[in-house]
Parts: C-alpha cells; sequence; structure tokens
C-alpha cells in the first residue's frame, strides 16, 4: 500500500511537470493579458475563472474521451498539432503586426471610443484566449501520452493512473488561475515601456511555439 501511494504521487508530479511546460501559464499570461484592459477587478476574476473552468473541461474530456473523439472523426495527434500550431502562428503574427498600442486589442482599432468591459471579451474566452492560447495541440497530445501509457496497466491501477492524472490537471489550472489574474500587477511594475516589450517577444514566442507545434506535427506525419 505504502509502494502505491508513493507511486500515486510521483505520477502526480510527473503529471504535474508534464503539463506546465506545454500550459505555459507564466508565458501565457503575458500573451492573454492585452485582451483584459478595460476589465475592472471583478470582470477580471470573473473572465480568468472562465477560462480556468474551459481549460479544465479541455483537459479533462481529453483525458477520458479524447482518443474517442479523434477516432469518430477521423483524426490524429499530428493533424491536431499542425492545425492547432497554424492557428497559434496567425495569432502570434497578428499581434506582432498589429501597430496599435498593445492595450489595444479590442478590434476597435483607431476609434476613439474603444470597447471596453466584459463584453468585449466574453466571445473571445474560449477561442482564442483559452483554446489554443492556454490549452493546446501541445497539451493535449501530453495528456494523450499520460492517458496511454495508464492503459497499459490493470484496472485499478488504471483508475488510481488516471485519478493522479486528473489531480494534475486540477493543481495546473489552479496555477492557471493565480497567474493570468495577478499578470497585471507584475506589468504595472515593469512600466508602460517594459509592458510593451514584454508584449512584444510574448507574441514572437508565441508565434515561435505555433510554429514549433506545427513543425512537429508535420515531422510526424511524413516520419522524418
Amino acid at each position: 500500500m505504502a509502494a502505491q501511494n508513493v507511486s500515486f504521487i510521483n505520477l502526480v508530479f510527473i503529471g504535474i511537470i508534464a503539463l506546465f511546460p506545454v500550459v505555459n501559464p507564466i508565458g501565457s499570461a503575458f500573451i492573454i493579458n492585452p485582451y483584459f484592459t478595460g476589465l475592472d477587478v471583478v470582470e477580471k476574476r470573473q473572465a480568468v475563472r472562465k477560462i480556468v473552468v474551459y481549460a479544465f473541461l479541455i483537459c479533462t474530456v481529453t483525458l477520458f474521451a479524447g482518443h474517442w473523439i479523434l477516432f469518430l472523426f477521423g483524426l490524429s495527434v499530428p493533424v491536431i498539432q499542425v492545425g492547432g500550431g497554424i492557428m497559434i502562428c496567425k495569432m502570434g503574427w497578428g499581434f506582432l503586426a498589429d501597430e496599435r498600442k498593445s492595450t489595444d486589442l479590442s478590434g476597435a482599432g483607431e476609434s476613439k471610443n474603444p470597447l471596453t468591459g466584459y463584453n468585449h471579451i466574453a466571445g473571445k474566452l474560449f477561442f482564442p484566449i483559452t483554446f489554443p492560447v492556454t490549452i493546446g495541440a501541445g497539451t493535449i497530445s501530453v495528456l494523450f501520452t499520460l492517458s496511454a501509457h495508464s492503459e497499459s496497466v490493470n484496472h485499478s491501477q488504471y483508475y488510481l493512473n488516471m485519478l493522479a492524472i486528473f489531480l494534475s490537471i486540477i493543481v495546473v489550472c489552479v496555477l492557471i488561475y493565480i497567474f493570468y489574474l495577478n499578470t497585471k500587477s507584475v506589468i504595472h511594475i515593469l512600466g508602460a515601456n517594459g509592458e510593451n516589450i514584454v508584449y512584444r517577444i510574448s507574441a514572437f514566442l508565441i508565434f515561435c511555439v505555433g510554429l514549433q507545434i506545427a513543425i512537429t506535427g508535420v515531422k510526424t506525419l511524413f516520419g522524418i
């Protein structure tokens, strides 16, 4: 029993370590922060809470039913990687090519009265903020890998392993909530120029992440 408990705890940590780099709540927090422009504390908390719920649901469905969903639509993980990578690249390129201030991503351009408040972000909370920026093809691939490893053991160990991965998802979602909610405080310390620098660097990095995911998918598809 003691060995089983140790194995369970180890798998929880393995799940967290595997998910954290691909979810990257710290880097993603800087990317999505411009979307929170115009939100007060209550509205931002509401938005972040919904993002975390969406992220949790995507990860949970992927963990327990992802393989069947892909089978139903005749898709493969590499295809998901290519598609998700292209979407992330498009978003990163859009941010890099945007000549407006980083605080104006409401879609209003040079309008004197840009949209502010929760309503301007409500339709973007699932796409693109939650998927593919927060939870993308890389996260889905990791969850597929972890769940596939669990399928190779007996039934009792399988359920224990899946529970450990599920707990890892909860921990990562808590980290997403913490970082997304508090990024603005860090950016305020950096100042206006610091915010713009972080925004541009983050946009470039997310373009590179998307490119890397897409290339990985292409290599897998063609056996390179």
